[in-house]
């Protein structure tokens, strides 16, 4: 960051504050931003990773979207309840949040998230999830559809970001929500296809900043002009890699997948596997199949050994264990993988990609059992998404225990409650955003 290169960014440090924040582990979207809504860790509010696997009907859901998977009080209902007398509102604080994960449903005032409609012809329709109903229509008919194909996928670009960031200063101009959460995914796309320290990575953090600036631009005009307190919170820090492990192909190895063959092509049926890897960056949930948690303890002590020895894996924490990593939850693994700095895990579970499932090379990210950064990739003799994990340059989610892993905490106002030059949590978050609103 310089005032070359990230002029806004840097005004905002410059004239307010500059601190080190460390997010807890998971160190992955979805946790790390239930982390900073409720102030707790995911062995408390339970998000922990980008997906769940439901044991009970076998299924690995990703990008879930509810707000209910969300466990505690968040932000925006500390905000509602400490505006309220009587259970009546008294003027308040009016909350928003924008493309955030798991807020379907949540206790904003205004929430717009997307929700793309998948037809039976296997087209899909654009369209957003909106608090209030007809809340994305209105800003459908001044602002045009939110560009989804800019959001993920091989076309992922700066428009998403600016989409989202127009469409917040509507919302300021129209309604006034004392309080934004905004989800900004620009900075993902260079740093996992690139690397972190690329040049790529580099220019995105310029080009953000230019759209940060045209953001405080729009929203100076509005009513709510220049009394605007701007808080930036990195979610993680990337790493450079340079290898991957395919914890689902270990498991197979040792007969413990079951594979279904259909079509020519092979499917990893879930429900009845001994034990299945559902993988978000670089951690890993190693679910036990079965009904006896005795016998599922001894089978993933068993499991665990066989990744102990494996290359590019960092730790393996089985059973209580997982209290070492803060993650020893009901909805966790009965393993929890973490890979080394420079590796990251992969979905993949055949040997031969011939016999890969159509989706695989789709984006998909609902029929995955983990997060498939290779969707940002385009393979354009087969038109598709390669098959070549190794083309993924940037990972994250091991948890912060080195300088490198920590990202930046930058606020546009002087605030007690951030002391430059110190290291804050990202659990520090909820309460940062309370003091700068009182009551």
């Amino acid at each position: 960051m310089s005032k070359e290169t990230t002029p806004t960014l840097y005004a905002w440090a410059n004239g307010g504050a500059l601190a080190e924040l460390a997010p807890t582990f998971p160190c992955v979207t979805s946790c790390v931003q239930a982390s900073m809504w409720t102030g707790t860790k995911p062995d408390q509010h339970g998000v922990i990773a980008n997906g769940f696997y439901h044991r009970d009907r076998g299924e690995v859901e990703f990008w879930v979207a509810r707000n209910e998977v969300v466990q505690g009080e968040q932000i925006w209902d500390a905000l509602a309840t400490s505006s309220r007398q009587d259970g009546v509102r008294q003027g308040g604080i009016t909350s928003a949040v924008w493309h955030a994960q798991n807020i379907k449903d949540c206790g904003a005032d205004f929430i717009i998230t997307p929700a793309p409609i998948h037809e039976d012809d296997g087209s899909t329709k654009l369209w957003c999830y909106s608090k209030p109903d007809g809340l994305y229509q209105q800003l459908l008919d001044d602002l045009g559809h939110f560009p989804l194909q800019h959001y993920w996928g091989p076309m992922s670009n700066i428009e998403s970001t600016r989409w989202i960031l127009k469409a917040a200063a509507w919302l300021i101009e129209k309604h006034a929500p004392r309080f934004h959460w905004i989800y900004i995914p620009h900075l993902d796309y260079a740093s996992q296809k690139f690397g972190p320290n690329s040049e790529q990575a580099k220019a995105a953090l310029a080009e953000l900043d230019t759209v940060l600036a045209d953001f405080t631009q729009q929203v100076s005009q509005t009513a709510v002009g220049e009394g605007v307190t701007y808080v930036a919170a990195g979610e993680y820090a990337m790493t450079d890699v340079t290898g991957v492990v395919y914890p689902n192909r270990i498991l197979r190895e040792f007969d413990l997948l079951k594979i279904d063959e259909r079509d020519g092509h092979e499917y990893l049926n879930l429900g009845e596997s001994t034990a299945v890897a559902m993988v978000d960056h670089q951690l890993a949930h190693v679910f036990v199949n079965g009904d006896n948690p005795t016998e599922r303890q001894s089978v993933a002590s068993k499991v665990a050994d066989l990744f102990r020895s494996q290359p590019g894996i960092a730790g393996v924490y089985v059973g209580d264990d997982r209290d070492e990593v803060g993650i020893n939850h009901s909805r966790s693994g009965d393993i929890v993988l973490v890979a080394d700095d420079a590796h990251w895990f992969a979905y993949y579970w055949w040997m031969n990609d011939a016999v890969a499932p159509p989706f695989a090379r789709t984006v998909d990210i609902h029929r995955k059992p983990g997060y498939d950064p290779v969707e940002l990739f385009f393979d354009p003799k087969t038109r598709s998404i390669p098959l070549d994990a190794t083309l993924v340059k940037g990972s994250h989610g091991v948890p912060a225990t080195a300088p490198h892993h920590k990202t930046a905490l930058i606020c546009s106002a002087q605030t007690p409650s951030i002391k430059s030059n110190e290291s804050h949590i990202d659990t520090d978050m909820k309460r940062i955003c309370l003091d700068l609103l009182p009551v």
